[in-house]
């Protein structure tokens, strides 16, 4: 297992209920360990996950499935 973690950037402003869901769509995926929302600057994600089992590009991938705008950004 290596862990990695990602922040991506998702440009809409989303309500608790979509950021929820969101966290929970992406926690069902293969690898992924935590996906967490910061409180304080919500618009960012942060993505635990075995890079063993799954890629940035297939989690932003994810998030854009849902018709969101995102980008990754470097940690």
């Amino acid at each position: 297992m290596h862990l990695v973690d990602i922040l991506i950037h998702v440009n809409e402003q989303l309500e608790d209920k979509q950021r929820d869901a969101l966290e929970n769509n992406l926690r069902r995926l293969d690898g992924v360990i935590a996906p967490r929302f910061n409180k304080e600057t919500p618009h960012l994600l942060c993505v635990s996950y075995d890079s063993h089992q799954t890629t940035s590009q297939k989690l932003l991938q994810q998030v854009k499935s849902n018709r969101y705008h995102a980008q990754l950004i470097g940690m």
